[in-house]
């Protein structure tokens, strides 16, 4: 039996499985990978504090490393579901159960993708998903930005900070963004718009992105333009699909919690990007980890020898 069983091992979990295992809880992480999550993915990160610059993976090794000082237990596998059965739950994988007083969620979310040939291959050099992360590395560049919504449009006008132009890709005639950030576009002589059309293929050489041939979605004609970036905004989704019965989700799949990270079922709690919530920073995530593990601890010395 553990106090406490963290799912998922980016910042916010190892945050909450620090936080725990300090309050002398016997702690476990249950992950699928590397810990770290989507910071392995991040070659460069330069909105941490403490650090001017710092890759992805070595900040991820730097918060795993004090868990195993602390005895904290790493269990890998994909969780299918979570049982509550009152004072205590259990967490299934394809081949283990696992029982433990608290659950602390922290699978995160996965950019949603646009599916064409060169985005795999060039995420990381040139294909991008958020632009507070990697704009700075694309200075006076040409960038493309695919999307409609407010993310795409407010992303797209940050990226003017340090882009030479910024053009947003949209398959609709008129943005999905709220008023405000359209009048923002319109009104940025560094942003552009290529209407009723969609990404074909992105195309680039060894080193990184050069191209992006674009199909129009009324006459089919496709043509090729210039980039040194691709910024995708076509949404997120969050990864909760084991958490099907719980009842603690909203209609898009994000965890409901309050501020002190507790779901709705006494015992479960949310952390992380996998929250319904705006912002989703490794900065924000670090904090509901630090929350979570403190109220872990509450809940389990208040159940006592229940």
């Amino acid at each position: 039996m553990y106090d406490t069983i963290v799912i998922g091992a980016g910042p916010a979990g190892m945050t909450a499985a620090l936080y725990a295992a300090r309050a002398n809880l016997k702690v476990a992480t249950l992950e699928q990978g590397a810990p770290g999550g989507q910071m392995n993915n991040t070659s460069d990160i330069e909105n941490y504090p403490g650090f001017e610059s710092i890759s992805g993976p070595e900040l991820s090794m730097k918060m795993f490393e004090p868990l195993e000082k602390l005895g904290v237990e790493n269990l890998y596998g994909i969780v299918s579901g979570i049982e509550d059965r009152g004072n205590y739950k259990v967490v299934k994988t394809g081949d283990e159960e696992y029982q433990t007083k608290t659950v602390i969620i922290a699978t995160g979310a996965k950019h949603r993708h646009i599916g064409v040939a060169g985005e795999e291959e060039y995420n990381s050099r040139g294909v991008s998903y958020c632009a507070v992360c990697d704009g700075a590395f694309f200075r006076n560049q040409d960038l493309l930005v695919v999307g409609g919504g407010d993310s795409a449009v407010e992303e797209g006008i940050y990226l003017t900070r340090f882009a030479n132009s910024v053009t947003i890709v949209h398959r609709r005639d008129e943005l999905r963004a709220q008023k405000v950030l359209q009048a923002r576009a319109f009104a940025n002589e560094k942003v552009k718009f290529i209407w009723d059309s969609v990404v074909e293929e992105i195309k680039g050489d060894d080193i990184k992105v050069r191209s992006v041939d674009i199909k129009n979605v009324k006459t089919g004609e496709v043509t090729n333009h210039e980039f040194g970036g691709v910024f995708v905004y076509v949404g997120l989704d969050p990864v909760s699909d084991y958490l099907t019965g719980l009842d603690i989700t909203d209609q898009n799949g994000w965890v409901i919690t309050d501020d002190k990270m507790a779901t709705s079922v006494p015992g479960i709690f949310a952390i992380g990007d996998v929250r319904q919530k705006d912002l989703r920073q490794i900065t924000t995530a670090v904090g509901e980890g630090a929350i979570a593990g403190i109220e872990a601890y509450n809940y389990v010395t208040a159940l006592g020898d229940k």
